[in-house]
């Protein structure tokens, strides 16, 4: 941007807001200017996959349609709604985020980022999305897909997180390109551009909208991901049948949730841990992928007797025993939901949203 800074970058702008005027994809949250609602889509976008957050925005916006409602929830029924997004503490900041709202704004968000940065969980990017999509702002947001797409552009080479140098160019860069007159759908279609075209790894450079002002083409050094770490762990699957006072049986499982000290997701119930990883294959009931965060684990589920509990399970905090109707609506781990999913006992969000929608009126 050397030469004719001020002309190449109105080109830029131009260029960029054509492009994204054409081929934007259509999400739930774009079609709003309530900020309620852009962040609510904005913290669940973090770390989550977009596929798997329009689902699930869906869900929360019509549970919680308002900040009011969000703020007066129990913090359980958050959770539960949450669970299987991951990174929960995401959620509680969230919430506390509404309280503060409302106990300290009158129950009506701060419009500038500024301002916005006060409340719990808002950083500068989510306050920045947030001030210039709600409320046209003229201020960047920066995050991995925008610092790409403007390394890229200036063929700077390093990493943002740890080159305080190099962070700080990107977000001049940034503060200079942002459209003055159309800042929230700049910033949606560079942050667009870094995710559909502009990607890590074999990026469209022939169809990129904005390649005549970049310097590298696709030949830009990205750091290698870290490795993934792989684990084995071993959970219980504990039933029982009880029966109510009108003889009707009733199925119930075994839940744990430990304290604050002894997890990083507290709040939230999960299977009983077995003493020891390996499961006898004649004891196995199942076996599971997850991941969190740098770890691919490899969970071996167990079906455990109500009297051998104490002989294979180490007990790691409160446990309970829940209706296999009560637990649907539980905050639960997503690998306690995707197993009790896979055994049969729940049923899968997806399917209750298809449910869902298969009941509503036609025309």
């Amino acid at each position: 941007m050397e030469l004719r800074p001020a002309r190449k970058i109105a080109v830029l702008r131009r260029q960029l807001l054509q492009w994204y005027a054409r081929h934007r994809r259509d999400l739930p949250w774009r079609n709003t200017a309530d900020p309620y609602s852009i962040w609510i889509s904005e913290i669940m976008l973090q770390q989550t996959r977009v596929a798997v957050v329009i689902e699930r925005y869906r869900e929360f916006v019509n549970r919680f349609p308002t900040l009011l409602s969000l703020a007066s929830a129990n913090e359980d029924d958050v959770l539960a709604l949450w669970s299987g997004l991951g990174y929960y503490r995401r959620a509680r900041m969230l919430h506390k985020a509404a309280q503060a709202v409302t106990s300290q704004h009158g129950g009506i968000m701060p419009q500038t980022a500024h301002a916005l940065r006060s409340l719990p969980g808002i950083g500068s990017y989510t306050a920045a999305a947030i001030a210039s999509i709600a409320h046209g702002e003229p201020v960047a947001v920066v995050d991995g897909n925008v610092e790409r797409v403007l390394c890229r552009i200036e063929g700077w080479e390093g990493n943002a997180k740890t080159n305080t140098a190099l962070r700080k160019q990107i977000h001049d860069l940034a503060d200079r390109l942002v459209d003055p007159t159309q800042p929230g759908d700049f910033n949606q279609a560079i942050m667009e551009l870094g995710a559909t075209v502009c990607v890590p790894r074999n990026p469209q450079c022939l169809i990129c909208p904005i390649a005549t002002h970049c310097h590298t083409r696709g030949e830009h050094k990205t750091e290698k991901r870290k490795p993934m770490r792989s684990k084995q762990i071993a959970h219980a699957l504990v039933l029982r049948t009880v029966r109510n006072g009108h003889a009707k049986q009733n199925q119930e499982v075994l839940l744990e949730r430990r304290s604050k000290v002894q997890t990083v997701m507290p709040g939230l119930w999960e299977l009983p841990a077995l003493l020891e990883a390996e499961v006898p294959e004649s004891e196995l009931r199942l076996t599971v992928r997850h991941a969190i965060m740098q770890v691919n684990y490899l969970v071996h589920i167990r079906s455990v007797e109500e009297q051998h509990l104490d002989q294979l399970t180490q007990s790691r905090g409160e446990r309970r025993w829940v209706s296999i109707e009560v637990v649907q609506t539980m905050p639960l781990t997503g690998l306690a939901r995707k197993v009790l999913v896979r055994t049969g006992l729940l049923t899968s969000k997806r399917e209750i949203a298809n449910q869902a929608a298969a009941r509503l009126p036609i025309g």
